[in-house]
């Protein structure tokens, strides 16, 4: 009899949690050597990599090494420089009232770990949280998504090609996979998706008092001021946005664009799109660097943002193409949208970009202190004034002056979101941290707080008064 997929996940459930004490002491240089092991395999197979993402998008392999490759290599490379120091007892400082104490910081695996990924950068988005948390000493279940089926099958080819399923398993598998992973009792999942799903993950994790880290989305804007170098913007927004078809989770989601700069930033917004991906004059759809929506179900949740638009009013500047039976849909701008649109209240994770003109940076701030906050925010602006009173003035997971997307790949700042747009922070020793519990531990060497123990003597009541006035 075939064994199901649920019952092998059991099964390794069962062998995860009987490793847990191993892995918890395991050295840093036994850490270091899984990290090392996935990057040669990982850079190996480049090619198969390749491969499986065009099957999965017609995603360029050029912007697999930018997006998928060199993201994971550079975090392998950080994890290893830095493992042995981020392992050692942290110490604190001692309060006064404490002398005598010592105090440290001690990070321990916080044990069986969920890790669920999403389609969009169906490599980079599993396999930099399970960087992560073999740094830390977890045990792992990583769960990649079955809409990017070619790279789910490469990614667990090669997991189980490198690890004992005791310390590492992947499993593959549709929701009804999710759900029966979400209903066991995991100490930490790590969710990368929408808000909507991150809800349920939420909700699942709290039958457990699992902690979780959820990395979401959201509608980041971009706003540009009238003070900016126009031929360099419309590159840097172009390529933000485009990369990958948009599909990516901190793309520019919308654009403000100052009055005085409106039609100068649309002329040079077509230019820099034809550039990119029309030089040789073939036509965008022939272009070997555009990849493609992922599947048949997306593309039609695409149209329908833009048929809804335009019925409503939105005037189609550029674009506006596509081919139902290759998930194609071009780069599209979209100006005069109002916010009654669906497309100016849903996440569009695709090629269209609605373009707002405001007059007052005031205009942007009220609007944006009503929508829910944002994973990213870009501000395009040579005035410092006006930047620091957007960054002053607004709430995201991160915000980036003068270009896009480069947030995510610095390993010494913290990557999420913030409330509607994530829980939790990753990258670096960040991420380290989101996989590890930071236990307190504190070491008496005297007996001085014995003043303070029963009978409440006259004597003892004002030496404890005393320590409330002086300490």
């Amino acid at each position: 009899m075939n064994q199901s997929t649920e019952e092998r996940i059991q099964e390794v459930l069962l062998l995860q949690k009987s490793s847990l004490l191993r892995l918890k002491n395991s050295s840093a240089d036994e850490r270091i050597e899984k990290l090392r092991k996935l990057q040669k395999y990982m850079l190996a197979h480049q090619q198969d990599l390749f491969d499986a993402l065009f099957q999965d998008f017609r995603k360029p392999s050029s912007e697999v090494i930018i997006a998928e490759l060199l993201g994971v290599k550079r975090e392998i490379d950080h994890m290893i420089k830095h493992i042995k120091s981020w392992m050692k007892p942290q110490k604190v400082s001692t309060p006064l009232l404490l002398l005598g104490t010592q105090g440290h910081i001690q990070y321990e695996p916080k044990g069986l770990c969920l890790i669920i990924a999403p389609w969009n950068y169906p490599f980079n988005l599993a396999i930099n949280p399970l960087v992560h948390a073999i740094a830390a000493g977890n045990a792992i279940i990583l769960k990649p998504s079955e809409m990017s089926e070619h790279t789910s099958a490469f990614i667990k080819k090669m997991i189980n090609a490198l690890y004992d399923p005791s310390d590492v398993y992947c499993v593959e598998g549709d929701a009804q996979i999710s759900t029966f992973l979400l209903a066991q009792k995991f100490d930490h999942i790590f969710f990368t998706g929408s808000p909507a799903i991150g809800k349920v993950v939420m909700a699942a994790a709290a039958k457990h008092l699992t902690s979780v880290t959820l990395e979401l989305g959201g509608k980041s804007p971009a706003i540009v001021g009238p003070s900016a170098d126009m031929d360099s913007i419309v590159q840097k927004i172009a390529w933000g946005k485009f990369l990958n078809n948009g599909q990516t989770c901190i793309a520019p989601d919308y654009v403000f664009v100052h009055e005085k700069v409106h039609f100068q930033f649309l002329a040079g917004l077509e230019n820099a799109i034809q550039s990119f991906y029309n030089a040789d004059s073939k036509g965008i759809e022939k272009s070997n660097d555009y990849a493609r929506i992922v599947n048949r179900r997306h593309f039609d949740r695409i149209v329908r943002l833009l048929d809804d638009a335009k019925e409503k009013g939105a005037k189609v500047i550029f674009g506006g193409d596509m081919n139902p039976e290759t998930n194609y849909i071009s780069p599209t701008i979209l100006s005069q949208c109002t916010m009654d649109m669906a497309i100016m209240q849903e996440e569009i994770f695709g090629p269209i970009l609605p373009v707002l003109t405001f007059r007052a940076e005031e205009e942007i701030i009220n609007y944006l202190s009503h929508e829910e906050k944002p994973l990213a925010l870009y501000i395009f602006s040579e005035d410092k004034t006006f930047t620091d009173y957007i960054l002053n003035n607004t709430s995201a997971g991160s915000s980036v002056v003068n270009d896009c997307l480069i947030q995510f790949g610095h390993s010494s700042l913290p990557f999420g979101g913030v409330n509607n747009s994530g829980i939790g922070r990753s990258g670096g020793k960040f991420g380290f941290e989101e996989f590890s519990h930071a236990k307190a531990v504190i070491v008496q060497k005297t007996n001085a707080l014995r003043f303070f123990y029963p009978p409440y003597t006259l004597r003892t009541k004002w030496l404890i008064e005393q320590v409330l006035k002086w300490f």
